[in-house]
């Protein structure tokens, strides 16, 4: 018997409603888009989409552990509370700090910054979000005097022109995508400007792609600001009504940016494409600029927020429909841990820090016995202070910074070396959870109740729909227990005893609404007080949600009226200025890291999807073929990148899509899935002198082709640990492991070395294998009765068979004939069919069997490849891939 469960996606900051249906007794989910949720309106991506295939609990963290042990919940929580009391009592509140996630739900962060900041008297909590959106959340701060995202997903609807500057839409937010596609085709007015370095799957529908240099998108928009005022594109009545500051951001603008010519320059844009860009702004009423982490990470991420923003403010073009700027969250929470001061600079409810009447508000309304005063330690800052020994304990939650800081490798050797690490979280091993003392298992998406807050501020629950498994629990009961043990120590009220989700929200509601009377932007006070039966019917609403906006809130600042001390929104005079770290003849080439579109951050969930895995499923580097070809490098060879704080091992990617002199590298590979290929053990760890957000963008690197002795793959239905000197990475298909090789190192029998690592003395099994010494070229196959259980390609270089077809047997019962004969060859015969890598991530569909329908000539367009195969029609992530093989075949013509 099925349930119907109406939830949200645990991944990106779309927030999108997802309908599962989950049979209890087979433990198998069915997913969907649920179509009445607002923000998705039934889409999902191909992450969404594939969400019940994560269920999985192989790997899940199902009981506490303390130093390697299994232990119960009672020691567990009995060690961590008694640790940091004794380290609070020798050493002080800042010797203490939580480092939490954008992954947990409102609730949860909520209780974590309590206890902190209320009860411990620290403000060393801080997020993981600090990396993606804290650039975001400065800039709107200094420009509205408030956290305050303006418009809504609606937006994108209503307008005619849609600038995406510093973001993949259509692989890091793809229903965003393809809601922006969809107004794209039933408006024929609306137009699209991509500025981003690479040509990504975004540029597929944009109208223009300004190809900008790697941090220059301050000085692009200081040139707007300036060529708005030269073309009287200056709404007056808004102006002199609603902001302040214009003459001093208008004279930085004119001094940095005062020409097409200079804008251009430092653009690497022509002069004709800025103007174009520039014209197109000004003619446009309704213009969208939405924004993410290209402009965010960087050291200068909250300048180029504002940079963005002054434009909106000099036109008008805010707080009415179709237009303002629009900072797109990276994480499905990220803005709820906002709200409720999970960022180690503010206090709960959009509360300020630095704010004595707002510290006695909250500390009055929680009846702590202290209030944090001061700003704690920034994410990068807080590991920086675990290295030097002045935060002795941290309790890590839902996240994996051994692998997602930048200078990761830095970070290592600060848990490696700190007193005392526990880690809550729903997976056993990860990079992070190697350096636990005590390990908590946390409840994950599917067995925990609560709220999430999305890009456009709406609230959705997220609900349960299972059990948790073993002994996990939801993170905002592991907090409080732990609050409760360390009350008796300190004798603090208990103010944790709380049963429900239900309780927090209804605390937090209320301390929004507590003497606000209007003077803050966040107030769900109309929300308080729900019982459980309104908790769980719980509708998606947006924010404010107070007795003026009983509904919620679809736009800010329709009134002209801002939230600084004047009411009156400020222009920022923005200097641009290069990044902190440029090129030199040691690192030449610029590294810009992201994700990709099937995978989200440590791959703890999307690496356990076989098609999730299946669209990229090995690490590595995109780099221009001209640099290719200065550094001697082939497409799909391995090549080290190298910088002043790391180094990674990958497969080059050669392509026309990024500018010479940039490389581009994905995030997601950790220790678990590969052998060598953090990102983040590259990146420079300099931060935004206001945000303290990260410079992912812009490291400096070197590149160099890595020779090895040998190459291969293996294929096996069994999961190994590897060893490996040299290279390997490992990633889920359809019933089998895949691990790519190479090692330094050959071995002197192929053969035994083969047998050793796939085969027991006592196996009864059917072994089939080709050796040719003059190549150096070895292939076996395992076969356990007519099943094949295992295959190993090696030789002496990476041109090896495709893989696709060898993966395709696995899910055969029982092999053919031919099927064997063929299977040393690694090609499929005459007969047989290799449909190749996979494009579409929803159907399986691969680029084999689409390039041989496109070729047939019997499809043109998307729709016709849809109608035939189905891809491109459930999510819609993988267009433009599709568009672009039938823009393949088209130059052929």
């Amino acid at each position: 018997m099925t349930e119907e469960i109406h939830t949200t996606c645990p991944y990106c900051g779309v927030g999108c409603g997802v309908t599962v249906n989950y049979d209890a007794r087979a433990c198998t989910a069915t997913v969907r888009g649920t179509p009445e949720h607002p923000a998705n309106l039934g889409r999902l991506c191909s992450k969404g989409a594939a969400l019940g295939e994560t269920l999985s609990l192989a790997g899940r963290a199902l009981h506490p552990v303390i130093r390697g042990k299994q232990a119960s919940w009672q020691q567990a929580l009995d060690t961590v509370a008694e640790k940091f009391s004794q380290v609070i009592a020798q050493h002080g509140p800042d010797a203490v700090a939580f480092y939490v996630s954008g992954q947990l739900l409102t609730e949860d962060y909520y209780v974590a910054n309590k206890l902190m900041k209320g009860f411990i008297g620290s403000a060393n909590i801080d997020t993981n979000s600090r990396l993606c959106m804290s650039s975001a959340v400065a800039g709107q701060k200094r420009a509205f005097g408030s956290d305050s995202v303006p418009c809504s997903y609606e937006d994108l609807e209503r307008t005619n022109l849609i600038v995406i500057t510093g973001s993949n839409t259509a692989w890091c937010h793809p229903v965003i995508y393809q809601r922006i596609k969809k107004a794209k085709a039933t408006n024929p007015s609306l137009q699209i400007v991509v500025i981003d370095p690479r040509r990504t799957a975004t540029c597929e529908m944009a109208d223009m792609h300004l190809a900008i240099r790697s941090g220059a998108d301050a000085l692009l928009f200081n040139g707007l600001l300036v060529y708005l005022h030269q073309q009287g594109e200056v709404n007056r009545p808004f102006v002199g009504n609603c902001t302040e500051g214009l003459d001093a951001a208008l004279a930085t603008a004119q001094a940095t940016a005062g020409t097409l010519a200079q804008v251009a320059a430092g653009c690497d844009l022509t002069e004709q494409q800025v103007a174009t860009f520039y014209e197109l702004f000004a003619r446009k009423e309704k213009v969208i600029t939405l924004y993410s982490q290209g402009v965010n990470q960087s050291s200068r991420g909250t300048d180029k927020v504002n940079s963005i923003i002054n434009c909106h403010l000099l036109s008008g073009r805010m707080g009415r429909p179709g237009m303002g700027p629009f900072t797109i969250t990276g994480q499905p929470n990220a803005m709820g841990g906002r709200e409720v001061g999970g960022l180690s600079n503010q206090l709960t409810a959009h509360m300020e820090l630095g704010n004595a009447q707002h510290r006695q508000l909250v500390q009055s309304f929680w009846q702590s016995p202290v209030i944090a005063d001061k700003p704690g330690y920034k994410a990068v800052e807080l590991f920086e202070a675990i290295h030097a020994g002045k935060v002795r304990a941290v309790w890590i939650m839902a996240t994996n910074p051994a692998v997602s800081l930048p200078d990761s490798n830095r970070v290592q050797q600060a848990l490696s070396q700190c007193e005392f690490v526990v880690v809550s979280d729903c997976v056993s091993a990860t990079d992070t959870t190697a350096f636990a003392h005590v390990l908590l298992p946390a409840a994950t998406w599917g067995e925990r109740d609560g709220t999430v807050t999305n890009s456009e501020r709406r609230i959705s629950r997220q609900r349960a729909f299972r059990e948790a498994p073993g002994e996990a629990k939801p993170d905002w009961w592991i907090v409080s227990e732990v609050a409760r043990r360390m009350a008796k120590q300190f004798n603090w009220p208990d103010a944790f005893n709380y049963t429900s989700p239900r309780d927090i929200f209804n605390e937090y509601a209320a301390l929004t609404g507590y003497n606000n009377h209007g003077s803050r932007d966040l107030d769900i006070s109309a929300l308080a007080g729900m019982d459980d039966a309104a908790y769980q019917a719980m509708a998606p609403v947006q924010w404010p949600v107070n007795a003026a906006h009983p509904r919620g809130t679809s736009r800010m600042f329709e009134d002209g009226k801002f939230f600084t001390s004047s009411g009156k929104a400020q222009f920022v005079p923005v200097t641009p200025q290069a990044p902190a770290n440029v090129p030199s003849e040691l690192f030449p080439l610029i590294l810009n890291t992201g994700r990709l579109r099937d995978q989200w951050h440590t791959m703890t969930r999307t690496g356990r999807s076989a098609r999730l895995s299946a669209h990229e499923p090995e690490p590595f580097l995109q780099l221009h073929k001209r640099d290719a070809a200065y550094y001697s490098v082939s497409d799909g060879e391995l090549v080290n990148v190298s910088s002043e704080w790391g180094t990674a091992v990958v497969r080059a990617k050669v392509s026309d899509d990024i500018k010479p002199g940039m490389v581009f590298m994905p995030i997601h590979w950790s220790n678990q899935y590969a052998s060598c290929a953090r990102a983040d053990a590259i990146v420079n760890p300099v931060c935004d002198p206001y945000s303290g957000q990260p410079e992912f963008k812009h490291t400096p690197v070197n590149i160099g082709a890595s020779r090895k002795a040998w190459y291969g793959f293996l294929l096996s239905r069994r999961r190994f640990q590897m060893s490996l000197k040299g290279y390997w990475s490992m990633s889920l298909g359809e019933g089998l492991w895949r691990y790519e090789l190479a090692g330094d190192e050959l071995p002197q029998d192929w053969a035994t070395h083969a047998r050793e690592l796939l085969c027991s003395k006592d196996d009864k099994v059917a072994w089939t294998e080709y050796f040719d010494r003059g190549t150096r070229r070895y292939r076996a196959g395992r076969m356990v009765g007519d099943r094949l259980e295992s295959c190993i390609f090696i030789g002496p270089d990476h041109q090896l068979p495709n893989r696709d077809w060898l993966m395709k047997l696995f899910a055969k019962e029982r092999l053919s004939e031919q099927d064997k004969m063929y299977l040393l060859s690694g090609r499929p015969g005459e007969k047989g069919e290799d449909a190749g890598p996979a494009v579409c991530a929803c159907f399986g569909v691969g680029r084999n069997t689409l390039l041989k329908l496109i070729h047939s000539g019997e499809v043109s367009s998307v729709a016709d490849i849809g109608k035939r195969l189905n891809a491109g029609t459930n999510c819609g992530s993988c267009i433009p891939e599709l568009q672009a093989l039938l823009a393949m075949r088209a130059t052929k013509l």
